[in-house]
């Protein structure tokens, strides 16, 4: 109770010093647009084999996918708020079942850096590994947070909350199961500094999240919270980019430690880190090239046997969890390791080794190959490291300031191992084919 109270005591002293500064005579602006999206996917393989020998599945599917949302923003000085109303679809799904509140919140800023916002809000930092987006999943992320914290001087400071519970469950303490985030508390420090005449940032990142543990019951339920047990993971780390002139060169490092819980509400302790390096040349805004290396610890053992029937009991989980971030960015367009699990829950890590070149041959268009080497980060009984090999091919074409068209195609060239980690022989020749049609116009502005 007592770290609750200092909290809420701390939220409203930064509230209270942005409100203050706040004018409420200045310039008032308001704008409405619209974002719609319109994504199609072509997949063949990559898909687990059934698990009744008897029964076959379809190894290849093919559909297109529709979002809309809609943008308000409000501003005035010290004060701005944001809503965005999303819809999201597959075509041809009855009703309108997905419509719910992407972002909606309220930020007030005072003018010597000190702001604080509340509300839902679509949390991104530095290049996205840990937190980001996530936008090429199409319903994206977001968090129910508030935010305070420090901007000026080439500084950045930010402090995140997040509290999570099911609206049902008022009288059953704090059980939270199904909501927008998996996580039922997030306590979040970011801390930025750009370094003064000098192509250099350097940013540091805390996170404890607690996760539920376990269900209603006399093994988990804590009876002097009222409520089941909530585990709490800690991750720690930094990300850093140097970038003089024609090239970026980024690097960062994170460990988890802690707590972690499984699909089946399970705890059990998590030792893990990566690590992640990246050079981008670009001479000329015509055609640039980059080449990086991830590294993402795995567990120690692998399922006994290798048909899945269970698994060597983890005493200390080795895996490393992206969380929040915009996985699709980095280890493949498709998201192939951490969106679509190996077989039982199994992590064995990913080592990823790619380079690409990017080129503009005409106005307007945007082209990129990219190539992956794709291993695993742990010693396996009987198998090779190696998963497989990826190409990329990506192009994106800009009709105006507000439509724009991106298609993509992947080849996957799998070996044996990943045969046995992703159980199917589809998994060794996966193929997919996609398109994003994006048209966002900006339909009102007024000012008063």
């Amino acid at each position: 109770m007592k770290r609750k109270f200092a909290i809420s005591l701390f939220l409203l002293a930064i509230t209270g010093g942005c409100w203050a500064q706040a004018d409420s005579s200045s310039v008032n602006q308001l704008s409405v647009g619209l974002n719609l999206l319109t994504h199609g996917e072509m997949c063949g393989g990559g898909l687990p084999k059934a698990d009744s020998e008897n029964e076959t599945i379809e190894d290849r599917s093919s559909f297109l996918f529709g979002r809309m949302r809609l943008n308000v923003d409000y501003q005035r000085q010290g004060l701005q708020a944001h809503a965005v109303i999303q819809n999201k679809a597959v075509w041809g799904m009855k009703g309108n079942q997905s419509l719910n509140l992407y972002e909606g919140w309220v930020k007030l800023a005072a003018r010597n850096g000190l702001f604080a916002q509340f509300g839902r809000v679509a949390l991104s930092y530095d290049d996205e590994r840990i937190i980001g987006t996530n936008d090429f999943a199409t319903a994206a992320l977001s968090h129910d947070v508030a935010r305070v914290g420090y901007e000026g001087h080439g500084h950045q400071l930010h402090v995140i909350l997040a509290y999570n519970q099911n609206g049902d469950n008022v009288y059953s303490g704090t059980y939270y199961d199904g909501g927008a985030q998996y996580y039922k508390t997030m306590h979040t420090v970011w801390y930025h500094y750009d370094v003064p005449k000098f192509p250099l940032g350097a940013s540091l990142l805390f996170m404890n999240i607690g996760m539920q543990a376990g269900v209603n019951d006399t093994k988990a339920w804590d009876y002097e919270t009222n409520s089941p047990r909530t585990e709490y993971q800690q991750l720690f780390g930094g990300y850093i980019q140097y970038h003089p002139k024609y090239l970026t060169v980024e690097g960062s490092y994170y460990r988890q430690t802690g707590k972690t819980v499984d699909v089946n509400n399970y705890a059990s302790d998590i030792r893990a880190w990566m690590a992640s390096a990246k050079a981008t040349v670009k001479p000329s805004d015509r055609y640039g090239f980059e080449i990086g290396y991830d590294y993402l610890s795995g567990d120690d053992y692998v399922p006994v046997p290798y048909g899945g029937m269970n698994m060597v009991l983890h005493k200390v989980n080795k895996g490393f969890t992206p969380l929040y971030g915009s996985r699709s960015k980095f280890y493949g367009i498709m998201d192939y390791f951490y969106e679509s699990a190996y077989t039982n829950g199994f992590t064995p890590g990913l080592q990823n080794v790619f380079a690409g070149i990017s080129g503009k041959p005409v106005d307007k268009l945007d082209c990129k190959a990219t190539y992956h080497y794709l291993a695993v980060a742990t010693e396996l009984n009987g198998l090779d490291y190696t998963l497989g090999h990826s190409i990329e091919l990506e192009a994106g074409y800009r009709f105006s300031k507000d439509i724009s068209l991106t298609a993509g195609y992947t080849q996957m060239m799998g070996t044996a191992t990943m045969d046995r980690l992703k159980q199917g022989n589809s998994s060794k020749r996966a193929r997919w084919g996609w398109f994003s049609l994006v048209v966002s116009p900006s339909l009102f502005t007024t000012k008063w």
